[in-house]
């Protein structure tokens, strides 16, 4: 039976560049960094204590969804303090913090413009 989501695939135009961002600017961890073919390298990056991965990688013939909006959505403690900390590291933000019943979320970017949500309860 399927027990868990294993990864997602962010696609990317340069590597190192999205692996400086994720790790560097989001906290993001290198769970694996190998080669791929002689173009890509295969890096997953571990999120806090999840066990979903996130995968910097673009499937030849999908460089057009480079740039677009995930459909799925980060979790942290509290979006407004995660919103102050991304954002004094330079990360840019589509929206700031919004409170809604249902919590509170904003839209950040990674360098290649994909969108990604993040909120909290």
């Amino acid at each position: 039976m399927i027990t868990h989501l294993k990864f997602v695939s962010v696609p990317v135009t340069d590597q190192d560049r999205s692996l400086a961002f994720y790790t560097e600017k989001l906290g993001f961890r290198i769970a694996t960094d190998q080669p791929f073919n002689d173009k890509q390298r295969w890096i997953e990056l571990r999120i806090g204590d999840s066990e979903t991965r996130f995968v910097l990688f673009t499937p030849d013939g999908h460089e057009d969804r480079i740039g677009g909006f995930f459909n799925g959505s980060l979790a942290c403690d509290d979006a407004e303090a995660t919103y102050r900390q991304l954002k004094q590291r330079g990360v840019e933000f589509v929206s700031e913090p919004k409170k809604e019943p249902w919590g509170t979320y904003m839209i950040m970017k990674d360098p290649d413009g994909n969108q990604f949500v993040v909120g909290s309860k």
